[in-house]
């Protein structure tokens, strides 16, 4: 891409990590020209909307049902309504530094540098009674946080990578989490906004064989237009049916939005989870063996001038560390605290920049990044490193 002064940039960035296919893949270009003619947006119910929903039931293994809204935001903040209703109890856990849009129910505990307590004004006094940060990859804090909410646990939200560091979970603590929610009839909430269909057509429930009774979906699956969706059990979404025939207050209230399943959503969704499906063989271990080429190689950068930092990756999902002493480990939002120097973080984002690579806090690869730019992403890296190295 290119700013405003012509400077050309290869972007890591990638429309906040949506951009599987690129910025202007041809055939999502081509399906949204195709239906242009329609018109924008009728604001009924549509055959897409079917048909991308069918599609999302046969991929992602949780989801037996779908309920479509406009974004991520939406999607989590359904999804905790969904599990305080059908359980009847009030108490949500969630990640401590794990993000799931501004809706109030999930802003506690989110951003750096404390991750303690609500984000900001504006919010309830007692939303931190209810919404409660459990450590992320910690199996004893939250088990210790579990048995405090005793009866009253309605559902553990959770990013199967935490999204702000790009930092996988631990498989046990998945399994942990699974058994811990089952045995209590709570309920498992999955975040795959952003692993989504960009870990693999199962995301990453599939990848770690943990399947949650929710999970929220956007960004990848609308295939660079306005998407968020909720799927799960259908036992758990039927109670916020219109069909059901029962007074409005003995439902789930999920609202109609004007642009929810607007057509041209549903139709990019459509075509990028078909050519995801039809191509899945050499799509996703191309750009996950590039990501893995791409970290090598800026650990190898750093490494070369004694530069303590750490990479984390899941799939095609990248985020560079700068660690105060060597191997000191990352586990969690709190290690991410104590034992990384977020200055130098944002220092060496901005020098990539300045060498014409498009990165913030982490990167996302898509089919469109070839193996001449890893090559010219990790050339800039190494000038970054030796920069860096010379100005200490």
């Amino acid at each position: 891409m290119w700013d405003a002064d012509g400077r050309e940039y290869i972007d890591l960035w990638m429309a906040h990590y949506d951009a599987i296919l690129g910025h202007s893949p041809e055939p999502v270009v081509n399906a949204l020209r195709e239906i242009l003619s329609d018109g924008l947006h009728v604001g009924i119910p549509m055959e897409y909307e079917a048909v991308l929903a069918a599609m999302i039931t046969e991929l992602m293994p949780c989801a037996e049902m779908v309920r479509f809204c406009c974004s991520g935001t939406e999607a989590d903040m359904y999804a905790v309504r969904l599990a305080r209703g059908f359980t009847g109890r009030n108490i949500i856990l969630k990640i401590e530094g794990g993000f799931h849009g501004a809706g109030t129910d999930l802003s506690v505990n989110v951003f750096v540098p404390h991750f303690r307590g609500k984000e900001g004004i504006g919010l309830i006094p007692s939303l931190e009674q209810y919404t409660r940060s459990v450590i992320f990859n910690d199996i004893d804090d939250t088990y210790q946080a579990i048995q405090e909410a005793e009866e009253d646990l309605a559902a553990v939200i959770i990013e199967p990578a935490l999204g702000a560091f790009m930092l996988p979970a631990e498989a046990e603590y998945l399994a942990f989490l699974r058994e811990e929610t089952k045995k209590r009839q709570a309920l498992l909430i999955f975040d795959e906004i952003i692993t989504g269909f960009r870990i693999g057509l199962g995301s990453a429930q599939e990848y770690f064989g943990i399947t949650p009774d929710l999970t929220t979906m956007g960004k990848v699956m609308g295939g660079g237009m306005p998407i968020g969706a909720i799927g799960g059990r259908a036992d758990i979404l039927e109670i916020s049916s219109v069909q059901r025939n029962v007074p409005q207050w003995e439902k789930i209230f999920i609202g109609g939005g004007t642009y929810s399943a607007n057509p041209l959503s549903m139709v990019a969704g459509i075509t990028t989870l078909n050519i995801l499906k039809e191509r899945k063989d050499d799509i996703y271990p191309v750009i996950d063996a590039r990501n893995k080429r791409l970290c090598e190689g800026i650990q190898n950068a750093f490494d070369a001038v004694g530069i303590p930092i750490h990479l984390t990756r899941f799939g095609s999902l990248m985020a560079v560390h700068f660690l105060k002493e060597k191997g000191l480990p990352i586990k969690n939002a709190g290690d991410i605290i104590k034992h990384t120097l977020t200055a130098e973080k944002e220092e060496f984002a901005a020098r990539m920049r300045n060498h014409g690579i498009y990165f913030l806090r982490s990167s996302a690869l898509s089919t469109e990044h070839s193996d001449a730019d890893i090559d010219a992403i990790v050339a800039a890296a190494e000038e970054c490193a030796r920069e860096m190295a010379e100005d200490r």
